[in-house]
């Protein structure tokens, strides 16, 4: 990974969440961190200048996108400035001792609980509980010592709160990965030589075809599409924003075509361009 400026990071959890580690691929070991117990804390941190840069998870290949993330960037005018695809490795633990046999509950993330859903399905007398985030999960096992409590999340995460694994790899599907993005305030000026990626955001006239005549464009502009997530306005019910994510290799296509698009949608905002993190 290419050396970035050194900033305050905001991230979705504590230290040995998963978000913390792509704050070290990214920014180093070192990076000065705001732990955030949601996305929208995490988001008012950077809108309030309490940290420069966030790291938000968008999408995971099994639990699919997580939709008010797409939201919170829209309507607090981020930019994507990078992304980057991360391996998930979810992990039953515990404090030292125990067996699953011992277990009563199982705390970690939403999204966390939902990719790991088929191992539970042998555990039924064990509950499930959602909470903030993996790592803080195990971070609170370990302060209250809970017995009979267990935690999912990453190898990293039980080392640095001193809990034993009972499981490992229990998520449903093995290659299992998340898509995190790199999000500011302002733009970054990624040089246009390094952006063969966009996300991009639009709204369109309710007519016959008008959806099927704007990915006609993109085709013709040489750009791939490589995400479509559909969201509802809230101010008009049944109709539809689109969030779109394009690869191209040049950037003039990707520019050709957003000159088009501006002028067959209803509204049209560029939410990143950048570098493809999936290559």
């Amino acid at each position: 990974m290419e050396t970035k400026t050194a900033t305050k990071i905001a991230i979705q959890g504590i230290k040995g969440s998963f978000h913390h580690q792509v704050a070290t691929v990214w920014f180093g070991r070192d990076a000065e961190l705001e732990e955030c117990l949601s996305f929208h804390v995490l988001v008012q941190s950077l809108v309030n200048k309490e940290a420069t840069t966030g790291i938000m998870a968008l999408e995971n290949s099994i639990a699919g996108s997580i939709i008010p993330n797409y939201a919170l960037i829209d309507h607090n005018n981020l930019h994507i400035i990078g992304e980057h695809y991360l391996n998930i490795s979810m992990n039953l633990m515990a404090l030292p001792g125990q067996t699953i046999a011992d277990i009563k509950e199982v705390h970690s993330h939403p999204m966390a609980l939902l990719q790991c859903n088929e191992f539970f399905r042998q555990f039924t007398e064990i509950k499930l509980v959602e909470s903030a985030d993996t790592a803080e999960s195990a971070r609170f096992i370990q302060q209250n010592n809970l017995k009979g409590i267990a935690a999912i999340g990453s190898p990293a995460a039980a080392e640095l709160f001193d809990l034993e694994l009972l499981a490992e790899n229990i998520h449903n599907i093995q290659n299992n990965q998340t898509r995190f993005v790199i999000v500011k305030t302002q733009n970054s000026a990624v040089p246009e030589a390094d952006i063969n990626k966009a996300s991009v955001k639009f709204t369109l006239e309710d007519t016959p075809g008008s959806l099927a005549t704007v990915l006609n464009v993109m085709n013709n502009c040489k750009l791939n599409l490589s995400k479509i997530q559909s969201m509802p306005i809230a101010e008009t019910p049944f109709k539809y924003s689109f969030f779109v994510d394009v690869v191209f290799e040049k950037y003039k296509h990707y520019q050709k075509a957003k000159s088009i698009l501006e002028l067959m949608t209803t509204e049209f905002k560029v939410l990143g361009e950048y570098k493809n993190g999936k290559i």
